[in-house]
């Protein structure tokens, strides 16, 4: 069975995938992201077209980042449960525990299935809220959108780390390695690029003040 059968079967019980934000832009900047990766070249499917907003390409490629682990963990999570992996954690050094600040404030001890569950809900809620990631062309972002997107950044990480340390015998078994590793290198490749366009504009804007 393929990778694409084997996510599409396993994601009718996980959750849809979910559409580029910002209307008729987003889904502009989201055939940009198909096009560039389909050429094989993923520094310059990372790398922010010129013209373009810097907030607008971060909604995008965090929609399009959920999505993917998204259907990589949905092709495990017959492998993942509260017996085989009690813990989310990737190693005995790294346990993550859970909280999104409003309804668990203290950090709590979940299992990883439990974990991946409390985190796509938290990540869908955010995608969904227009406050925060606005669905219309034009529309502000909210002074906090980048910490939200770390933060999103940050806790998507933590998927591919327990998928790395915890399942990737299965993976290989399923012959998804390849698809793995090109959607972390791409995901860990934008994260740099971008942070490292943030201090850019971070130093741009201090010598502006100055």
């Amino acid at each position: 069975m393929s990778f694409f059968a084997r996510s599409s079967r396993n994601q009718r019980t996980f959750r849809p995938k979910k559409s580029a934000p910002s209307g008729n832009k987003g889904m502009q900047l989201k055939r940009h992201i198909d096009a560039t990766l389909g050429s094989g070249n993923l520094r310059e499917a990372v790398r922010l077209p010129i013209g373009e907003d810097l907030n607008e390409w971060l909604a995008v490629n965090t929609v399009d980042f959920f999505n993917q682990v998204n259907i990589l963990y949905g092709t495990l999570m017959e492998f993942c449960t509260p017996a085989t992996c009690p813990t989310m954690s990737a190693g005995p050094k790294y346990e993550y525990r859970w909280a999104d600040g409003v309804k668990i404030k203290r950090p709590i001890e979940v299992s990883a299935p439990k974990y991946v569950e409390y985190l796509m809900d938290w990540i869908e809620a955010q995608l969904d809220d227009e406050n925060i990631f606005p669905q219309k062309l034009g529309a502000p972002f909210p002074s906090n959108f980048r910490d939200v997107v770390k933060t999103i950044f940050k806790r998507l990480f933590r998927v591919y780390a327990h998928i790395y340390h915890s399942h990737f015998q299965v993976i290989m078994k399923l012959q998804e390695e390849a698809h793995l590793n090109t959607c972390f290198k791409h995901f860990t490749l934008f994260t740099l690029v971008i942070l490292n366009a943030l201090v850019c504009h971070i130093s741009w804007v201090i010598g502006k003040i100055k």
